[in-house]
Order: structure tokens, then sequence, then C-alpha cells
């Protein structure tokens, strides 16, 4: 079963991802399709690894968009483990828009299941630790929000959606507003309401972040002993986020120096897709 609530999706952005994607594949008409006779028909959803399940939504919506009396019927729930040789769902419907839909579909559902696969080995890796595994912004275009459902389905939390929901100061804005007391002072006062990250280069600009105050402090590239001099000067007073150089490797023992949370651009821009297949016919067995 998933490892908590997933998080709600909102229908108009599946569907205007789903329409941008067919609009895109089938174009002005799948030409092989229409050789077929339009008869009904049934297919199942094989994946061919192990992985954890994400996109359900994007893939229903991708048959309903050609066929709305399609049948799906899953047999996994969305953010499930799953071993290699799982028959994931079957479906009922007309052949053309079966075969039709099947790649935009797959690529939805790979694509997302990947990135939720690759959230859950990063989790699992820290677990007990008390850290959280982030996404960040470094998303495939167009799929952003996309992604991070996904990233929830694989147990990791989301970082800022885009530009317009964190204030988060790195080092060209805090070079651009003179200090970091003073680029801060400026956060608050045009964006009180908004969430405020700030980015620190060393010891000194962590000491003025804890005294000026912000919902997160950034440790970026800090070398380990940095890293647990930071946690011992934070002292829980605000959370600490590491980010840059992480993986799965070295996720462990980042962790286990204490910190709050590990932003991990990997999870969502190495995406590694899930082998999935769709086949006509009754699942075997």
């Amino acid at each position: 079963m998933s490892p908590r609530p997933l998080p709600a999706v909102d229908p108009a952005q599946v569907e205007a991802d789903v329409a941008r994607a067919l609009a895109e594949d089938i174009g002005t008409g799948d030409v092989t399709a229409a050789l077929l006779p339009d008869l009904a028909d049934i297919a199942y959803l094989l994946c061919k690894q192990d992985a954890v399940i994400a996109g359900r939504p994007w893939f229903d919506a991708t048959h309903r968009a050609l066929d709305p009396q399609v049948r799906i019927d899953w047999r996994v729930a969305e953010g499930d483990p799953v071993v290699a040789g799982t028959v994931l769902a079957t479906l009922r419907g007309r052949s053309r828009s079966l075969v039709s839909a099947e790649r935009t579909s797959l690529n939805f559902l790979q694509t997302l299941s990947g990135t939720a696969t690759t959230t859950a080995r990063y989790v699992q890796a820290v677990a007990g630790t008390g850290a959280r595994i982030l996404d960040t912004r470094k998303t495939l275009p167009g799929l952003r929000i996309a992604q991070k459902y996904a990233v929830r389905c694989g147990g990791g939390d989301n970082h800022r959606i885009g530009l317009f929901d964190t204030v988060m100061l790195k080092e060209n804005h805090i070079r651009a507003a003179g200090s970091l007391t003073a680029a801060v002072h400026a956060a608050r006062a045009q964006q009180p309401s908004l969430p405020l990250v700030v980015e620190v280069e060393d010891m000194e600009q962590l000491r003025e972040a804890l005294e000026v105050g912000c919902e997160r402090i950034l440790i970026d590239d800090f070398t380990a002993d940095m890293r647990r001099e930071a946690v011992r000067i934070a002292a829980g007073r605000i959370p600490l986020e590491v980010s840059g150089s992480v993986d799965l490797a070295s996720v462990r023992a980042i962790a286990e120096d204490g910190v709050d949370c590990i932003s991990i651009g990997g999870l969502t821009k190495h995406v590694q897709a899930i082998d999935l297949s769709l086949k006509l016919g009754p699942p075997p067995g």
C-alpha cells in the first residue's frame, strides 16, 4: 500500500497534459490504427520490473480521451510497490482506441513510475533518521506537477512548486541585495505570507541566517565536517536542508548527520522509465 495519503491531483491539469501529449502523438489521426477493425477488445497492462507505480490519473485520462466508455480495472493502488511480471490492470474498450492510446498512456505511467521508484529508494535509504527527501525544480518541461505528484507517490515531499510559491534567496539574490540580512528584510517586506528559504555558503552566513530568521536554511555543498558543525550551531532552531552532490551512496550518511531535509534533483531530472507493456488480449493465467 502507499506509504501515506497521496496528494490531490487537479483533473484539469491532467486533462491538459493528456491533450497536449495526444496532439503530439496522434496529430491528424492514427493511420495505422485506422487499418484495424474497430471491435470490442480487451488488453492488459504488464510491469516488467520491480517498481513503485505512479501516474494512474494520466494513464486513465489518456484512454478515456479516445474512448469515454473504456473500462479500466486496476489491480494495484497508486504508490504500490510491485514486482516484475505483475499485471497492473485490464482494459476493455474499442481496439482502435486501445492501440492509439497505448504509447501516450505508457509514456506517462513509465515516466512517473520511474520518478516514484527512485524517490522510494532514497526514502528507504534514510528511514529512521528523521530526514525528509525533497524534490527540486529540475523537472521535465511541462510535466512538473505530474512529476512532483510522483515524488509524493514514492514517499518524498515537494519543495516549492515554482518561483511563485516560496521565496528562495540564493547567492545571486544576496549579492544583489548587498547582504543576507538585507535580502531577508526585503523578502519579508514584499512577500510576508510566503515561506522563506535562505541558502548559505559558510558558517558566518549560517549564523546570520539564524539571527535574522527564515523557514529553512539550505547548506549547499558543505563538507561533512561543515555539515555536522552546521547542525550543532543551528541546534534545531531552524530546519537545515542539504542540496548538491547527493546520491544513494551518500544520502544515509548525510541524513545521519542530523539535517532535516535533503533535496535531490535526480528524482525528477535523471528519470529511468519503468519497463511497461500494454498487450491486446486477456492477461495470462
